[in-house]
């Protein structure tokens, strides 16, 4: 997952010592948005689990188990080290301490190893000759330590530069001072304004304690991030409903006979696929290098789940009737609420739309979900009194806010794509041409 960069191990499904063949379901793994399961990647026995169920933090591309192929004696696993017990619950109002990765392992021969995940490739423009693969991470590390990254050996997929690479080449300059590459280390994966860690929680009114979930943690990075380094603005536009109304309603009539059920939130999708057909500068990411301008229009739609929410993704939407919308939004999102939804159905996206208006919230503004440029926030419909030629009356109103980076969506742009959006949902009609 692009947004992984540790896990739990949930449990092994199979004892040390079973037979195993490639394919089989091995393990389960929690990761931040659902549980995934492992296979084993080669025939033979599992020799030997270096991670115990129940493991929390453990990184990206480290071993977790040895398997003996054909002819191997248990014996090439004597000197493997045992991994990281599973770590404790902590006290009730304590904070609880920072994970610690469990650390790649090195096989004495050939046992082939197990490895949890591969982090996804750096968004690129081309694949030049001769282009260095490392992780951000380890670019910024590199950056900071005065390093030339052509000269570190890469570990990870395909001589991929990885943190751990990173550390071992500043330890190696540094004298292998250990207080320096810490603080190397600490200061490359933390922004440069970001707050000082505040003192532990010592309330003093009764509560209970609730352990944060892997999930959990990984928003409040994420939207943490979101809000330090994304320059957000926001334009709020005012939609008159009563037609979408009426024509749902009808839609609806006939839906009960062919299975299927249009509600407002589905139009919403629709006009945002539409508006952003109309207006593609607004269905774009920011990159260093270059915005990319996507040529698909793929939406990915929050949905809250026990524990937090997660974006399941409608894809290529503008071409996506409102049934078909309706029916793969009511697959995704209880799919989402079971934990069962795949990678590939919440990763990725080009826009976001958060709606709250089944919770009667009028208007709010909703945090950017990189790398995305723009997340629509809609609000509940509601009469309202408005003028109109003059007198007044009284109109069924959504306000509908967008929250821009402005990096990639300037105010002309953004106003633009509202406009666009306010044309489609009034006139309902017009998305079926």
């Amino acid at each position: 997952s692009p947004t992984m960069t540790e896990g739990t191990l949930a449990k092994w499904l199979v004892p040390e010592g079973s037979k195993v063949e490639t394919g089989d379901i091995i393990a389960e793994i929690e990761t931040d948005k659902a549980t995934m399961e492992i296979e084993s990647p080669e025939d033979g026995i599992l020799g030997k689990l270096v991670v115990a169920d129940g493991t929390e933090g453990v990184a990206v591309n480290a071993t977790i188990a040895f398997v003996l192929e054909e002819g191997e004696d248990a014996s090439a696993l004597d000197n493997i080290a045992a991994g990281p017990a599973p770590s404790a619950p902590a006290p009730v109002g304590a904070l609880p301490p920072a994970p610690t990765p469990a650390a790649p392992v090195a096989a004495p021969q050939a046992p082939a190893p197990v490895v949890a995940a591969a982090p996804a490739p750096d968004v690129q423009l081309s694949q030049p000759t001769g282009r260095i693969l490392a992780s951000p991470l380890a670019r910024r590390m590199a950056t900071m330590g005065g390093l030339d990254l052509s000269s570190i050996h890469g570990s990870g997929p395909r001589g991929r530069i990885v943190k751990a690479d990173v550390e071992t080449a500043l330890g190696a300059t540094q004298g292998g001072g250990g207080g320096a590459l810490q603080t190397a280390a600490a200061t490359a994966s933390t922004p440069a304004f970001a707050p000082t860690p505040s003192a532990p929680i010592t309330p003093d009114a009764p509560f209970t304690g609730i352990r944060n979930s892997q999930m959990r943690k990984i928003i409040a990075r994420r939207l943490t991030e979101s809000k330090q380094m994304v320059p957000h603005f926001y334009l709020t536009i005012d939609c008159d409903i009563g037609q979408l109304l009426k024509f749902r309603k009808e839609l609806n009539v006939q839906g009960e006979k062919a299975g299927f059920k249009i509600s407002v939130n589905d139009f919403v999708v629709r006009a945002a696929a539409f508006a952003l057909k109309q207006v593609p500068a607004a269905n774009a990411s920011w990159t260093e290098a270059a915005t990319l301008q996507y040529d698909r229009v793929d939406i990915s739609i929050a949905v809250a789940v026990e524990g937090g929410l997660i974006t399941p993704i409608i894809r290529d939407t503008n071409n996506k009737g409102l049934a078909q919308i309706s029916n793969e939004m009511r697959d995704l999102a209880g799919r989402a609420k079971e934990g069962k939804l795949a990678p590939e159905e919440y990763q990725g996206g080009t826009f976001s739309i958060s709606n709250l208006g089944m919770f009667g919230i009028k208007e709010f503004s909703a945090v950017i979900n990189p790398p995305h440029g723009a997340i629509l926030a809609v609000g509940a419909g509601e009469e309202r009194a408005v003028a109109r030629n003059g007198a007044l009356a009284v109109a069924t109103m959504m306000s509908c806010t967008l929250s821009c980076d402005h990096r990639v969506v300037d105010g002309a742009v953004g106003a633009e794509f509202l406009a666009a959006f306010k044309g489609f949902i009034e006139s309902p009609m017009t998305m079926l041409l």
